[in-house]
């Protein structure tokens, strides 16, 4: 991953991550800049890092370990930035879990779930084309069915990934699609079957008896679906990811995390605050518009771009 051309992935994910890095690494210099780790420089420390969204619980943890390693000494910027990405690794890495697909389900159902303008759909559209590209079929349900832009944006990236995108008609039932869908990717022997759903949080009853609807209708076909329940979420929200996850949580059973447009973000840090009070999954971050530019989500990269440190 490291080894694309130019810096790559990695140079993608640390401009993508600058605004948020500027943020931290501007407030470190200014206050480690010939001074000593003592109480109040750890104090204005934690209070950078709430700052920067990493949390509440994280900011405490990492000042904490700074000052049981330097506590009373002569730190430079750099080594608090190159302390701080070694504990922030430490605490992303029981989060970071690729998307795992399980050959012994035919096909593998994953339930997409998002508000409007996460980026849910790109998401499925690009995740689409990286399990083409490892040479698993792909089905994709538009079950965002109010959406008409949602329904075509979805048939665009199916296109792209060599993907068919099974559509109902506007305004229909998701949950008849969802199961035409499913019996179609049954029939066919398809891999991988993705389902698109709304994100109309503002009637969140209505969106509420939805995806359950969803989720009955699949199990009269496959008890054990979905196998994979993802929830998609737009890193500029900030703070606000939290009520998010919660919400979802309470409708569906999310079973992993898509952080998306860090690139658009100063706010990267709450995916720190996101592993420490959920545990769930981070599957993969997006830093841009193209097909590439949603990869797996890796600790220690994550960690030095968010402290402006190189890979």
């Amino acid at each position: 991953m490291s080894g694309d051309k130019g810096g790559g992935w990695l140079g993608r994910l640390k401009s993508g991550l600058s605004r948020s890095s500027e943020k931290i690494t501007d407030g470190i210099t200014g206050l480690f800049t010939r001074r000593k780790l003592d109480r109040a420089a750890l104090d204005e420390l934690e209070e950078l890092l709430i700052a920067g969204d990493l949390g509440t619980g994280p900011a405490a943890r990492l000042s904490q370990a700074l000052s049981d390693q330097r506590y009373d000494q002569d730190i430079t910027p750099e080594e608090v930035r190159g302390l701080l990405a070694d504990e922030v690794t430490i605490l992303l890495d029981p989060v970071a879990r690729p998307l795992e697909i399980d050959t012994a389900h035919k096909p593998f159902v994953i339930l997409v779930c998002g508000v409007n303008g996460s980026g849910k759909t790109t998401t499925i559209g690009k995740l689409a084309k990286q399990f083409r590209d490892q040479g698993r079929s792909v089905i994709l349900a538009a079950g965002d069915t109010f959406r008409a832009a949602a329904v075509e944006q979805l048939q665009v990236w199916g296109e792209r990934a060599g993907a068919p995108v099974v559509t109902g008609p506007p305004g229909g039932d998701a949950a008849g699609l969802a199961f035409g869908a499913l019996e179609r990717a049954k029939a066919e022997a398809f891999d991988i079957l993705m389902i698109d759903t709304a994100g109309r949080l503002q009637n969140r009853k209505d969106l509420m008896a939805e995806l359950e609807k969803i989720i009955r209708v699949v199990k009269k076909l496959d008890d054990t679906a979905p196998h994979a329940t993802l929830l998609v979420m737009d890193a500029t929200i900030g703070q606000n990811a939290h009520s998010q996850v919660d919400t979802f949580k309470q409708m569906v059973d999310v079973s992993g995390l898509v952080m998306t447009k860090l690139d658009g973000s100063a706010k990267g840090g709450v995916v720190v605050a996101l592993a420490e009070k959920f545990a769930l999954p981070v599957h993969a971050v997006g830093v841009g518009e193209g097909i590439d530019d949603l990869r797996p989500f890796e600790a220690r990269a994550f960690a030095r771009s968010l402290m402006g440190l190189d890979g």
